[in-house]
C-alpha cells in the first residue's frame, strides 16, 4: 500500500534505473580473467613455438605458405575463424535487434559464392601457381592492375581492422574498466607478435584455438 500513491511511469522508471545500475556493475570475475589471459599467452605461446621449430628453416615460403603442407583441418578452422569477428558477434545481434530477421537472407549469397570460388576460381589458381587473387591480375592483365587491386584491399583491410579491434576493445572496456585504446594496442601487439615470430602456420593454429 505504501507504494500506491507511485504511478506506473514511476515505477517503471525507478525498476530501469535499478537495472542500469546492476548492468553497469558487470565486470569479469578471476575465471574470466583467466580465460582471456590464457588465451592471449597460448596466442603468444603457439608463435613462439613454430618460430623455434622452424627457425632453421624459415624461408619465404615456409613463411608465408607454411611450406605448403598444412592439413585440412586448421586450414578450414582458420577460414571459418577468419570470417568470424567483432562485427559478427557484436554487430551481426545489434543489427537483427533493430532491423529484423531479414538479416539472415545474406546467407544465400554463400550458397552462389563458395562453390565457385572452389570449382571455378580456385583450379585455375592451382594451376597457374599462384599465391593469390592479385599476382593472377597481373599474369590476366598488367602490373599496374594489380596494384590497383592491392591497393584497393590494403585500404579497405585498415578501415575494417579498424572496426574490428576496436569494437570488442570497446566491450572490454565495460567489463574491466580497461581503456579501449590501450586494449587495442594489447591485441594488435599479440597478434603481430605471433605472426611475425611463427608466420601463417602460427596464425593458422592460432585460429584454430580460438
Amino acid at each position: 500500500k505504501k507504494w500506491s500513491h507511485l504511478s506506473a511511469q514511476q515505477v517503471l522508471s525507478g525498476r530501469l534505473a535499478r537495472m542500469s545500475v546492476s548492468e553497469s556493475t558487470a565486470a569479469f570475475l578471476w575465471q574470466d580473467y583467466l580465460v582471456f589471459g590464457s588465451m592471449l599467452a597460448i596466442s603468444a605461446g603457439i608463435g613462439i613455438f613454430f618460430g623455434i621449430i622452424d627457425r632453421k628453416k624459415q624461408d619465404t615460403k615456409e613463411f608465408l605458405m607454411a611450406g605448403k603442407n598444412m592439413g585440412t583441418f586448421p586450414i578450414a578452422m582458420s577460414l571459418v575463424a577468419s570470417f568470424m569477428s567483432a562485427i559478427t558477434l557484436l554487430g551481426t545481434p545489434s543489427e537483427v535487434y533493430k532491423y529484423g530477421t531479414l538479416y539472415w537472407l545474406i546467407g544465400f549469397s554463400y550458397f552462389l559464392v563458395m562453390p565457385a570460388a572452389a570449382y571455378l576460381y580456385l583450379p585455375v589458381f592451382v594451376d597457374l601457381e599462384v599465391t593469390s587473387a592479385y599476382e593472377y591480375l597481373e599474369i590476366r592483365f598488367h602490373r599496374y592492375i594489380r596494384l590497383l587491386g592491392s591497393g584497393v584491399f590494403i585500404l579497405q583491410m585498415v578501415l575494417y581492422m579498424a572496426i574490428v579491434v576496436y569494437a570488442p576493445a570497446l566491450a572490454l572496456e565495460q567489463v574491466t574498466g580497461l581503456d579501449a585504446i590501450l586494449s587495442c594496442a594489447l591485441i594488435c601487439f599479440v597478434c603481430i607478435f605471433y605472426t611475425t615470430i611463427g608466420g601463417i602456420k602460427a596464425v593458422l593454429w592460432t585460429d584454430t584455438v580460438q
